[in-house]
């Protein structure tokens, strides 16, 4: 039988997770011979989605080291794919996202002749350094790719803006939805302490993360004031901030939010307990890109610290509101959705835009099809 050879390239957790369900469906695929390459420009949070999905790599670059600058994770990737790529010869390789990562393994894919499918394409917030190098990242891997995997019909109408053929683009849904699906659990048991101690049926829990580059000092103080300020007015919440590594952000937050009643600041979660804190919490305050795709998925309201997002079909969904980093509009957004029942029912309960727990499936499908493999092409998420 003849075997399509398909790579699939990644480096940091968000990749992983949204990979997963995408490496598992090609391992499924008799056609498919599947080539698992991870660059680790993140390391030990990496490893743990590969450890929850039981992902193998078949190459490990490893490039990860403290302090490491954008160039040195490019040059990186770039060096250690060519030989990689040579060596397998894969008839396409498929990138996720927005990560340096995603950008550098197109280049080396292009440079060596080998087709390249974007999954997650299209996002845009056509702002340069908004999220920064992300935004970028993104549009300089459209430019290299061959095959684009939309999340939704947005996406899809912004790479056709960029004279993208049509043919080319392929709506799926998002993969983190499938992801998301597989790993919550009614009956799943925290192991950090605290988490097992709060009574998530009786108080209204909120979920902060922060830790996007451009909101690190000013914007960040006032993201953690806010909070504050919500925790202190409002008896019947707590909240849970798992704290991201970085020390600017670790510092900060310790200064205002450290010892203070009913907030949680714990050591950051690997991704299973993460999603089944999301999916018990009552709300999500975040900068995060993917967990505004997530956390709707669980019937959460999601409020973004961020001036603006690639991911503005939830805004219209009504499942995010955006609040960016002024403290006064983030307290009033949240402070809302806390005492007003109907305005958090409104958001809770409004359909998530971005998938529905197939887009693995219809990737593999379309790949298939690009190769002969089948007369099928799939049938596009919403359509």
């Amino acid at each position: 039988m003849q075997k399509i050879k398909v790579m699939t390239i990644f480096g940091t957790r968000p990749e992983a997770i949204k990979m997963a369900p995408v490496i598992k469906k090609l391992c499924e695929t008799p056609e498919i011979k599947p080539i698992t390459v991870i660059t680790a420009q993140h390391r030990e949070m990496l490893d743990q989605v590969l450890d929850l999905f039981q992902i193998q790599p078949d190459y490990d670059l490893d490039i990860m080291k403290s302090g490491q600058s954008l160039t040195e994770i490019t040059v990186k990737v770039l060096q250690g794919l060519e030989r990689v790529l040579a060596e397998t010869g894969p008839d396409i390789v498929l990138v996720h996202g927005d990560t340096s990562t995603t950008f550098a393994a197109s280049l080396a894919s292009f440079y060596q002749k080998v087709r390249i499918a974007h999954v997650e394409a299209g996002l845009r917030t056509n702002n340069k350094y908004s999220p920064f190098p992300e935004e970028m990242n993104r549009h300089l891997t459209a430019v290299l790719a061959d095959l684009h995997f939309a999340p939704t019909e947005k996406s899809r109408e912004n790479l056709e803006k960029e004279n993208i053929p049509a043919d080319r683009i392929f709506v799926t849904g998002n993969t983190v939805i499938d992801a998301l699906l597989e790993t919550v659990d009614a009956d799943y048991i925290f192991q950090n302490k605290e988490l097992k101690d709060i009574d998530f049926d009786n108080r209204k829990v909120l979920l902060l993360t922060s830790h996007r580059r451009e909101n690190i000092g000013e914007p960040m103080k006032n993201i953690f004031e806010a909070a504050l300020k919500i925790i202190r007015d409002n008896p019947d919440t707590e909240l849970i901030f798992p704290v991201h590594r970085n020390p600017e952000v670790r510092k900060l937050a310790f200064s205002i939010l450290g010892g203070i009643e009913r907030v949680h600041l714990i050591e950051p979660l690997d991704y299973q307990p993460f999603a089944n804190l999301m999916a018990r919490s009552y709300l999500v305050m975040t900068d995060s890109g993917g967990i505004q795709e997530e956390a709707p998925g669980l019937g959460k309201p999601v409020i973004v610290l961020r001036d603006t997002t690639e991911r503005p079909e939830a805004v219209e969904a009504g499942t995010v509101k955006l609040a960016g980093t002024d403290a006064g509009l983030i307290y009033d957004t949240v402070r809302e959705l806390i005492t007003d029942e109907e305005a958090y029912k409104k958001m809770a309960n409004a359909v998530n835009p971005y998938g529905d727990g197939k887009a693995a499936g219809r990737i593999v499908q379309r790949l298939l099809f690009e190769f002969g493999l089948s007369d099928n092409p799939g049938r596009e998420f919403g359509r």
